[in-house]
């Protein structure tokens, strides 16, 4: 039998937002591909910038769409970010929370205090939120401003959904990178700790990126010394990855997820 290009791998770390679905629609052919990868014992872990929704409620999101998963297949940046914190700062620390009650959740699980004003507080945690507002912008930028430390989940300007692309966390990190002349500690892809520990707890010796995003997914993957595929289900095109020096193209491009099992 010949070898396809999951063959080759030991696990699969998916991106989801324009990889395995975009907002309420999954990609077509998207769960066939991964469930075929399962059935050959390959790894998988769902791994996820998005930081706007608890690991319970990614998987939930998952099975309504037909995926055959679980919450300990799911690896956010949310997780990340807290992670981040909780290897810097002492226990029962205050933390400003940008994002949703799901990431003031990972804050918790980790000994920190979440908090929503720059009073006291030491750090700031930034993920996605539609309910977003000036207001609270106002305070983190106070927050930074007085030294706290800053943490993003992420940086992706854009977030693909059925509607097309809409702002991301990155685009309201620029705000705050605008307000405050400060840069933050990034957790979720292209930085490497998302994925590096995406891969550890799948102890994958050969695994392979999987994104729709060049800028974070891909890179994430060069960053991190592993191997990628660029799905063109989302955000970036074939003439993109094309026009990039070699060492930041993906080590595969796809139209789908089916590519995995064909001839690479």
């Amino acid at each position: 039998m010949s070898e396809t290009l999951v063959d080759r791998y030991d696990a699969l770390l998916i991106d989801l937002d324009g990889t395995v679905y975009r907002g309420s629609e999954a990609v077509p052919g998207a769960a066939e591909a991964i469930a075929a990868a399962r059935r050959k014992g390959v790894g998988i872990r769902y791994v996820t910038n998005n930081a706007s929704r608890s690991p319970q409620m990614v998987a939930d999101h998952l099975v309504e769409l037909g995926f055959e998963t679980n919450v300990d297949e799911v690896s956010t940046s949310s997780q990340a970010g807290a992670a981040m914190l909780a290897e810097r700062l002492p226990k029962r620390s205050t933390v400003l929370v940008l994002g949703t009650k799901a990431l003031e959740a990972e804050v918790l699980k980790r000994g920190l205090i979440p908090t929503d004003t720059a009073d006291g507080a030491v750090a700031v945690l930034q993920g996605l939120s539609m309910d977003l507002g000036w207001r609270q912008l106002a305070e983190a930028a106070v927050a930074i401003r007085g030294g706290a430390l800053w943490v993003a989940c992420n940086v992706d300007a854009t977030l693909p959904t059925e509607r097309g692309l809409l702002p991301g966390n990155g685009s309201l990190v620029a705000a705050l990178k605008t307000a405050t002349d400060q840069e933050p500690l990034i957790a979720g892809k292209p930085a490497t700790p998302l994925l590096q520990q995406a891969a550890k707890d799948l102890g994958a010796n050969r695994p392979l990126v999987i994104g729709d995003r060049l800028d974070t997914d891909v890179l994430g993957a060069v960053n991190a010394g592993m191997d990628s595929l660029l799905v063109l289900t989302g955000v970036s095109t074939e003439q993109e990855a094309q026009a990039l020096p070699d060492e930041q193209k993906p080590t595969y491009v796809g139209a789908d997820l089916s590519v995995l099992h064909r001839l690479p």
